[in-house]
């Protein structure tokens, strides 16, 4: 069996995520911009925007500055010259994916038919028609809210508020329709879901084609194993969040087909594969802010195998226990994980915040702080703000300061 070292691992994996490439000096290509979304396999969503809204981050981690309009048209906007390239759908958690992947999901759909959760499943237990009817309000208005759906079925029922919902019932139920893949996201308007028929946002070639779950679910496997490079199966498990009964016989045909091959890593508790068209640099490369939810730092414990980093986001953690701060973005240098940074970004005084920064254990702070601080700069001047402003919390942060 091949083996490998924790080293040349850690650049197989860090490669495999699109890091060391050529990162733009001008305006990316939209074709630049879905081809990095194409390389990771997904970009996972979130609300938090105290810095930049986590799906547009690791793009610009991954090409440099880009038009963040080429995300949002590739995702929720269609024309005949641009159809969609990107949809929405619970992936590792809700996520854009490429379009052509969604009838990978139709078993996911079908196991969601009835509820994702147990809330959700009470809710259409006690409003048996209230799926008919949300799908009928958006048949009608095409792509809407849940509090518009909500006000449309009130003014159909005379104004009061149906005898078996609420609002949070239209929610939950919208959800739920698109978790069974009944609707799809046509659009978002600040960032809230406005939901479609799923056939008015997918093309229809897709919405025909029905793929097996076995068969989807290896495939899934696969696309995982490339975007990792070597991974454990608990790390190909998370990626599109598989549960380990449904994993192991795809995980057996994979390493049969070549397509995967089974290595020892050395200081790795679990054995691993290595995915057949994973490169490994000679060097490590890699220099980039990642978001908390950037694809190459989403899975903790890989995190901290990979790169001996412990990270552990502290939103909702209590200001005064928080041990690096509110929105705290891990900084990959030279293929490595070398510092960590509190960053915010602050409109009214145009200018990137940046509260606390901390050097890992082990690295240089000055080469580190000098890095950082052009990484720093290139991020503001991405968002449009045009100053960068250290606070005092951090070792890392007087060296920082210093650097911009």
């Amino acid at each position: 069996m091949l083996e490998m070292t924790a080293a040349s691992a850690r650049r197989t994996a860090v490669a495999a995520q699109g890091f060391g490439g050529r990162r733009s000096t001008g305006a990316a290509t939209r074709a630049r911009v879905v081809g990095a979304v194409g390389r990771t396999g997904l970009l996972q969503l979130d609300s938090v925007s105290v810095a930049v809204r986590a799906h547009y981050m690791p793009v610009f981690s991954r090409i440099g500055g880009y038009d963040r309009d080429l995300l949002d048209a590739a995702a929720w906007r269609h024309t005949a010259a641009k159809p969609r390239a990107l949809v929405e759908y619970w992936a590792h958690e809700a996520a854009l994916i490429p379009i052509e992947d969604w009838p990978l999901m139709r078993w996911r759909m079908r196991r969601y038919a009835h509820g994702r959760w147990a809330g959700e499943k009470r809710v259409l237990e006690r409003n048996p028609t209230l799926g008919r009817d949300v799908l009928a309000v958006i048949a009608e208005v095409g792509a809407t809210s849940a509090g518009e759906v909500e006000r449309h079925l009130e003014i159909e029922s005379g104004g009061r508020r149906g005898p078996w919902w609420g609002r949070s019932d239209v929610k939950v139920v919208c959800e739920q329709l698109f978790a069974a893949g009944e609707l799809s996201v046509g659009r978002r308007v600040a960032f809230t879901r406005h939901y479609d028929l799923a056939e008015r946002v997918l093309p229809a070639d897709l919405l025909s084609t029905d793929i097996g779950e076995d068969d989807a679910i290896r495939e899934l496997v696969r696309r995982a194993g490339r975007a990792l490079g070597v991974a454990t199966a608990s790390d190909l498990r998370d990626y599109y969040r598989l549960a380990a009964a449904e994993t192991r016989p795809a995980l057996a045909d994979l390493v049969d087909s070549g397509d995967l091959q089974p290595v020892t890593v050395r200081g790795w508790d679990e054995p691993a594969y290595l995915a057949a068209d994973a490169r490994t640099p000679r060097r490590p490369a890699g220099t980039a802010l990642l978001s908390p939810f950037d694809p190459l730092v989403f899975c903790r414990p890989r995190t901290e195998r990979i790169f001996g980093f412990r990270y552990r986001i502290e939103i909702y953690t209590p200001a005064h226990k928080r041990v690096h701060g509110y929105y705290v973005f891990p900084f990959l240098h030279d293929g490595d994980l070398v510092a960590r940074v509190d960053l915010k970004a602050d409109r009214a005084a145009d200018a990137l915040r940046v509260p606390g920064a901390f050097v890992e254990g082990g690295a240089d702070a000055g080469a580190v702080a000098e890095a950082l601080a052009v990484e720093l700069r290139s991020m503001a001047n991405w968002l449009g703000l045009s100053d960068v402003v250290v606070g005092e919390r951090g070792d890392l942060a007087a060296k920082l300061a210093a650097q911009l």
